[in-house]
């Protein structure tokens, strides 16, 4: 007998509307959507509480922060990557794109072990039942390093692949356009004096005219046959967003200036915006806001960056602001992005689809995670 489960009493978050009903779970799928509340005595009742998709992550480098949770204290990759699984599903996350960085520009020493202990924690754990988010990869691959080709090739093919970004994060470039601001973080979090950072600066842009463009060419090139949703980085003006559109790069991530954004819409170039910078009222890094990218019209999809509970808060502060209505808010975490990365199953509350789905109840200006289903069971 396949497994039911009636979740009733709840404000369902549908693609036009907010409406009060019932969604029926058989197996790992919705089977149901009902408005009006189930009496039938094996309903759990979601006290009213909104009801919203599962939410799809396409950027996150919260496996990062587990890794790494003190500056000199590196965890063990299989602890971190099971912590990160469990922080993911617990922020309403049910599908999160793993973003890890394939090229060491020579500042963030330590990814490239990252990256690779990632990949065979997720080869190791994806199929036992373990974890509770489903984990594909998105690849960042830094255009200027010198050993992202080879870090590329090892996971060209891989199957849980299913999106990849072109960076470039040297300085004078990008979130570091601003070059003095960028001397002063380096020296600052590399204990370096200026002298060595200034030095470092200097191989970089070296570097960076040397082998971006080469790079640029041949990574296009290498992941032309997978047909993946390819999203350039840290876009700062509209000239590089249409330089990338006509390469095949449909997707601007995290665009630091408006311009940029807007020159995206106006090509049909969809753009992510950090949940992040929502949530605290502006950038970490002096850029473009995103709640003023929300309000422009020029936001598709909202990825956690690096604060997976921020993602459920940005769509509900969004909705609040009056940008957006609420179930367009909610499609930039759900359906928009799970469309974004080719996931077609999931998304929406919809009959067939999956059976993924979160209880959210708003709280004095916050929305709270309070259940989580996954293919039809509770994972958090």
């Amino acid at each position: 007998m396949i497994p039911e489960t009636i979740l009733t009493n709840a404000l369902l978050v549908l693609p036009a509307e907010v409406v009060a009903g019932t969604v029926v779970l058989r197996g790992d799928r919705i089977a149901e959507v009902q408005t009006g509340r189930s009496h039938l005595p094996g309903a759990l009742d979601l006290d009213g509480d909104h009801l919203i998709p599962g939410i799809v992550d396409v950027h996150t480098d919260n496996l990062e922060r587990q890794v790494q949770p003190r500056a000199n204290a590196r965890w063990p990759s299989r602890s971190a990557m099971l912590a990160h699984d469990g922080q993911t599903a617990a922020a309403g996350v049910t599908t999160v794109l793993d973003a890890l960085c394939l090229g060491d520009l020579g500042f963030d020493t330590g990814r490239t072990q990252t990256f690779h202990d990632g990949v065979a924690d997720l080869d190791a754990l994806a199929d036992t039942g373990l974890l509770k988010s489903e984990h594909f990869l998105h690849l960042r691959c830094e255009l200027p390093a010198a050993d992202m080709p080879p870090l590329v090739e090892a996971v060209a093919d891989h199957p849980r692949v299913v999106m990849a970004s072109l960076m470039d994060h040297s300085p004078g470039v990008g979130q570091y356009r601003d070059i003095q601001r960028y001397r002063q973080m380096r020296i600052r979090q590399m204990n370096q004096t200026p002298a060595e950072v200034d030095r470092r600066i200097g191989e970089l842009l070296e570097q960076r005219g040397r082998l971006r463009e080469r790079q640029r060419a041949w990574l296009l090139d290498r992941l032309r046959h997978r047909a993946l949703p390819l999203a350039s980085h840290d876009d700062d003006s509209a000239a590089e967003v249409a330089r990338n559109a006509e390469d095949g790069i449909r997707i601007s991530e995290f665009p630091v200036v408006m311009e940029a954004a807007l020159e995206a819409r106006r090509l049909g170039v969809e753009v992510i915006a950090g949940a992040p910078n929502i949530v605290r009222g502006g950038s970490h890094s002096g850029n473009v806001a995103a709640a003023d990218l929300v309000r422009a019209g020029a936001v598709d999809v909202l990825a956690s960056d690096y604060v997976p509970p921020a993602m459920v808060e940005a769509a509900w502060l969004s909705a609040a602001s009056g940008a957006v209505t609420l179930p367009q808010a909610v499609a930039m975490i759900t359906d928009r992005a799970a469309r974004m990365v080719g996931l077609h199953d999931r998304g929406r509350i919809e009959a067939g689809l999956r059976g993924d789905l979160v209880q959210v109840r708003p709280h004095e200006g916050h929305a709270v995670v309070r259940r989580v289903w996954r293919a039809g069971e509770r994972v958090a």
